[in-house]
């Protein structure tokens, strides 16, 4: 039993040794697969064969010979089934529909005004619906939702705090899972950004990496030695709430003088109201600014230098490679990043430009979502491939 159980193990672990190398070198061959993998001809061609059965992977093509037969290629079968992604804000709900490689096939967004959670969960359903019914037909269907919320999410999934949402302990998941029985994950929408930008974005060269989802809050994603770190029950990251005023404004969190109370998108909203501008939205005031108003341009480099007492602490802390500066607040990058780069240059220990790069989100809106479809899908595959019998 010990052998059988030990050789059960084995094979599991080599085929999806083997899903993986055809994932990240495709179109590949047999014979090159063994030369990556180390393993044999006759294992790669057996476990290549039960891929297909469970039309995971394609054949296409022939490869370039080397003096023998041309190699026949393989690739994934990257619609043989779908995600859906959602990235929920304070202002809307966005999602996407993504195959088995991550690409795009449909996008739905809708403006919220309401952020009750009854509320909230049907317009969420609305969305994933009609992202539903513009999957195409596939082998395995609807592999996954996934859920990117701004706010305190457990290793579990648990939603235990959405300050600006005005959430507290809800169970997202377990509703969603009720209706649609398929695998559903909740993530910290920071995090999945983090890792968006890790597996699809500009920090796929980085090892230590820091991401500032910045927006109506501050959120951040920390991948440290290539991992997403979340912590002992997922708390990490939730930087936004760290004190950089000790008798600063009152926070929704409980706290005073949190980081985003200074430095989000709300924060930017409130001083150019307090300036007189009148109430005007974040486009709004990239407009102004490109007009070359001087109160918007001021107001944005107010906000940069704050981003860079944040960025500064955060760099002190974990010494990453890259801090990535995302969600909507990017949208005024130009204005905002001379200002952060100043502070961080200025206030950090031993600075060296050349140490870390300060990056804006390549995938743009989309970070969150391509970081929870990257979870979803990776999770499908490594279900596949766990679902085995003993007996195979």
């Amino acid at each position: 039993m010990s052998q059988t159980w030990n050789q059960y193990v084995v094979k599991k672990e080599n085929k999806q040794l083997v899903l993986e190398t055809i994932i990240h070198h495709a179109p590949i061959s047999r014979a090159s697969i063994a030369k990556v993998t180390g393993l044999n001809k006759g294992t790669v061609s057996s476990l290549v064969n039960e891929l297909m059965d469970e039309h995971l992977i394609n054949e296409s093509g022939t490869g370039v010979s080397s003096g023998g037969r041309r190699p026949v290629m393989l690739l994934l079968h990257e619609t043989a089934g779908f995600t859906i992604s959602i990235d929920l804000g304070v202002k809307h709900i966005l999602g996407v529909l993504t195959d088995l490689r991550g690409n795009i096939h449909a996008e739905e967004i809708i403006a919220i005004d309401n952020t009750a959670f009854d509320f909230i969960s049907q317009q969420l359903m609305n969305c994933i619906d009609r992202l539903k019914q513009q999957a195409p037909t596939s082998e395995y269907g609807i592999v996954g939702i996934g859920v990117g919320v701004p706010g305190v999410v457990t290793t579990d999934g648990h939603i235990l705090l959405a300050p600006n949402l005005g959430w507290k302990r809800v169970s997202l998941q377990q509703k969603l899972y009720d209706h649609y029985q398929v695998p559903i994950l909740i993530e910290n929408e920071a995090n999945a950004g983090a890792y968006g930008e890790k597996v699809f974005g500009i920090g796929q060269a980085t090892n230590q990496l820091v991401y500032i989802s910045a927006s109506i809050g501050i959120g951040v994603g920390l991948l440290l030695d290539g991992q997403l770190y979340k912590g002992l029950r997922g708390f990490s990251g939730e930087l936004g709430h760290m004190t950089i005023e000790k008798d600063g404004a009152a926070c929704r969190c409980g706290n005073n003088g949190c980081w985003e109370l200074y430095a989000s998108e709300k924060a930017l909203l409130e001083k150019a109201e307090q300036a007189s501008l009148g109430t005007v939205t974040l486009t709004d005031l990239v407009e102004k600014a490109n007009q070359g108003e001087d109160i918007a341009i001021r107001l944005f480099k107010e906000l940069g230098d704050y981003l860079g007492v944040g960025v500064t602490n955060t760099i002190h802390i974990f010494n990453p490679e890259q801090v990535v500066l995302g969600n909507s607040l990017i949208q005024a990058a130009d204005f905002i990043l001379p200002a952060m780069k100043k502070r961080i240059e200025k206030n950090t220990i031993g600075f060296n430009k050349n140490d870390v790069k300060l990056n804006v989100a390549q995938l743009g809106q989309y970070s969150t979502l391509l970081g929870i479809a990257a979870f979803t899908i990776e999770k499908f595959f490594s279900t596949s491939v766990n679902n085995m019998s003993p007996t195979e």
